[in-house]
This record gives C-alpha cells, sequence and structure tokens, in this order.
C-alpha cells in the first residue's frame, strides 16, 4: 500500500521523524510505520525493542501528547507502528507547527499558520477582532442599503432595523469584545482595502488568454462591489441581443443574470481574504470565468458542490450579513441554482473547478445559433449541420450530404473544417459507424 494521508513508511527511526508525528497530530491523525519501505514492505528493525520505550517518551517529552507504539514481528522481520491523534489542539515541535497535508509535511508558516491557528481555536478568518475601529468609522449609506434589504428580505426583526448602528452589528455578531471583526470591516467600511490587502474585484476582457483588451477594478466594501460589478457586467461586459415581441423590445443575456450574481456572491462569501489577492473574472467572447482564492470544506470535492449539500460558507460572519439582507440562502442551494439558471437559459451546464487554493466557475454561452456561426464565416451547408447536430445529438457524413443534396467529398471538406474550428469532433469510429457531435 502506498502512502496516504493517514499513513507514512520510515525504514529506520530518527528523531527528526518527530515532525511528522506532530504533523499527524495536527491534522485527522495517522500511522506511521517503522521498519518498512516507501511501498510497505516490511525491511526489519534491528533495534525494536529499545524503539518501543524510547518513542512515546520523546513524543510526550518533545511534543506533549500521547501516541501508542505496537511492535510487529513478521518473517521479514520486526516493524513499529506509531498511531497518532488527531488533536483538538495545536501541537508544536519545539515552536514549529508542522501539518500532514496529502502525503507530505508542511511546516505552518504565515498566513497559513495562521489561519491554522484560529481553526484550531473554533475561529474563522472574517471574525478575528480588528482595533482601533469602532463604528462611527463605518459608512452610514451602507447601513441604510443594508436596512431597506434586509427589511424587505424579513430574515432580521424590524425592531433591530430600526435601532442604532451598533446595536445592529452586535445583533449580526460583527463584534466581539467591544470590537470590530474583520467581517464588519469588509462589509461596511468605505475602504477596507486599508485593512485588507486585495479585498477588491477585478474584471478583465480577453480576446485570449495573453491579450486583456480592457479591464476595470472595483473597489468598496463588500455590498458595494457587489451592485458594482453586476452593474458593470452587465452594461459593460455581457451582451444583451435584442428582438421583439410584437411591439415590445426584450433583451436576452448571454449569460443569466441570476447565474452570475449567484457565483459572484459565492467567490464573495467564501474567498480567502488572507491570501491578498482579488477575486478575478475574466471575460472571454464564449465564456467567463470567475475565479477566488479559497478552499473547499474538508474532505469535500467538487462532486460535493453539484449535489444538494450542507451550508458551510469559508466566511461564515460575511456570509450571515449576506444572508440577512436577502443576497444568498443559508442551505447550500447556491450551486445547484446556478446550474438550474444555467439550463433554464439553454446554455451549457458551468464547469467548477477547485485546484489546491483555486477555486472557480466558467460560464460558456451557446454559441450553436445561426448568429454567432454566421459571424464565423461559415458557409449555409455547414451552418445547417451544426444546427441539425444540435438537434439530433450527432451528424454523419451520410447526413450532411442528404441535409445539402452535396457529393461525400464536398462533405468530407466541410465536416473538415468544423473540426478545424472546433465546432464538431469525430467519435473515432471508422467507417460506416463513424459520426460528428458538438465539440
Amino acid at each position: 500500500m502506498p502512502e496516504t494521508q493517514n499513513i507514512e513508511y520510515k525504514t529506520i527511526w530518527r528523531d527528526e521523524y518527530l515532525k511528522w508525528i506532530c504533523g499527524f497530530a495536527n491534522a485527522s491523525g495517522g500511522n506511521i510505520f517503522i521498519g518498512k519501505d516507501d511501498s510497505g514492505n516490511v525491511v526489519g528493525l534491528a533495534d525494536a525493542k529499545r524503539l518501543l520505550e524510547e518513542i512515546p517518551n520523546k513524543v510526550r517529552d518533545v511534543l506533549g501528547i500521547l501516541v501508542d507504539v505496537n511492535l510487529h514481528t513478521t518473517t521479514q522481520g520486526d516493524f513499529i507502528e506509531i498511531i497518532v491523534e488527531g488533536y483538538p489542539y495545536p501541537v508544536n515541535y519545539k515552536g514549529q507547527y508542522h501539518y500532514r497535508s496529502g502525503s507530505t509535511k508542511q511546516e505552518l508558516k504565515g498566513t497559513a499558520l495562521d489561519k491554522f491557528l484560529l481553526q484550531k481555536k473554533g475561529k474563522r478568518w472574517d471574525g478575528v477582532p480588528v482595533p482601533k475601529v469602532s463604528a462611527k468609522d463605518l459608512k452610514q449609506e451602507t447601513f441604510d442599503f443594508f436596512r431597506k434589504r434586509a427589511f424587505k428580505s424579513q430574515r432580521i426583526e424590524e425592531d433591530i432595523l430600526t435601532d442604532s448602528n451598533e446595536h445592529l452589528l452586535e445583533n449580526l455578531q460583527l463584534k466581539e469584545n467591544n470590537f470590530l471583526k474583520r467581517a464588519a470591516i469588509l462589509l461596511f467600511h468605505p475602504n477596507p482595502e486599508n485593512f485588507v490587502t486585495g479585498s477588491y474585484i477585478k474584471i478583465g476582457y480577453f480576446e485570449t488568454d495573453d491579450d486583456l483588451k480592457f479591464q476595470d477594478e472595483i473597489h468598496g466594501n463588500l455590498f458595494e462591489q457587489i451592485e458594482k460589478t453586476m452593474d458593470l457586467l452587465f452594461t459593460k461586459y455581457i451582451k444583451a441581443p435584442i428582438s421583439y415581441e410584437g411591439i415590445n423590445r426584450v433583451e436576452t443575456y448571454e449569460y443569466p443574470k441570476d447565474a452570475v450574481r449567484e457565483a459572484l456572491l459565492n467567490a464573495i462569501a467564501h474567498k480567502d481574504y488572507s491570501g491578498g489577492v482579488p477575486i478575478q473574472i475574466s471575460v472571454y467572447n464564449d465564456k467567463i470565468i470567475i475565479w477566488n482564492e479559497g478552499q473547499l470544506p474538508e474532505n469535500w470535492t467538487v462532486k460535493n458542490l453539484l449535489e444538494k449539500h450542507a451550508s458551510r460558507p469559508y466566511n461564515p460572519d460575511i456570509a450571515n450579513a449576506l444572508f440577512r439582507s436577502g443576497y444568498i440562502e443559508s442551505w447550500g442551494r447556491g450551486t445547484i441554482k446556478i446550474i438550474r439558471e444555467c439550463k433554464q437559459a439553454g446554455i451549457p451546464e458551468p464547469v467548477f473547478i477547485f485546484d489546491s487554493s483555486d477555486i472557480s466557475v466558467e460560464f460558456s454561452k451557446d454559441i450553436y445559433n445561426e448568429k454567432y456561426l454566421q459571424s464565423l464565416n461559415l458557409n449555409d451547408r455547414q451552418i445547417r449541420a451544426v444546427l441539425f447536430a444540435k438537434e439530433k445529438g450527432k451528424l454523419t457524413n451520410s447526413d450532411y450530404q442528404t441535409l445539402n443534396d452535396v457529393s461525400r467529398e464536398t462533405a468530407t471538406r466541410d465536416l473538415k473544417e468544423l473540426i478545424d474550428k472546433q465546432l464538431i469532433k469525430p467519435s473515432g469510429q471508422k467507417g460506416a459507424g463513424a459520426f460528428y457531435t458538438l465539440n
């Protein structure tokens, strides 16, 4: 068995392996085997009985915790198993904090150490108190805006909304021991970047990944960022083709507004603000990517986001204020709502990506419509064929010939152009069973 999150192999014992025990104790626990190679094969341990007595004492004296140490005897030789429990409080090795992540050990420093210590104390980054800031330093217009939204959402008592700003902050749990929390600064301060580096949003329009055409930055507190970003996206960056129903003018945006808003709110509520990097929205001709630095809940994968799940915001105090103001739900339905809105709008399902500390959602518009296909300089035959493949799910060379009354050679040439433009892709089959689907 290879090494995993909870298993480590060592051929011999060295006192520096106390760091590995520290890492397991600070994570979810695990087992360290002394006398096995990296593949888990027993190689034997000459001084196993001595180590059986020494290791528990060294762990206790240096780390201040207790571990179980077991001796195993096999025909291949002896080995020792050290069983480490995950501890609810931080464990340090001579002042260093180590953590088991995947199959590696990391020494925690800087912001990573700050987050770890806060987590062990049952706190979140947005719940840390900030000195020398009071309710008088916050923006009155934002309090007024919040009260209007909260009154409409009916998620907070009316008498609280008519009380002082100080009382409102207390009821939103944005104060601790007479200090405002970081969440209060981000939500209500006129310039939160004075306290939190990178607490703004960047939008850029790209022709290609390395060809930025124009960009904007949205500053201010989080409530202002939400409103300004949505307004800018849907007036400058996202098009709305115009049609008419009788004499009534109808504007239909390329992406559903509710889905984009929900993705933006998710990025704001779940962003890791300690990273100092702004939320980034990249707009292309055929897609939008909303990115933020952050982490999924422990043991979660993207799959959890695609189904109904518990609400576990990375910044619970920020999320609570957004919930009370009617911006978000509290039942973990945001991602499901995004998917539903995209389906109803007739565009592909969004793609959610999590990689290390990067979280993003990518929206793709429906490029398989006649107007867009015409902009690619396709001939009428090719447009007709692509729309046929969209409706039927696939297209064969024979279908192309029949649909357009052309020879096999013409069909083959036209289909190759569609493949080159990455509009369709071949099935990989040969002969009579070959077909094409939308890319």
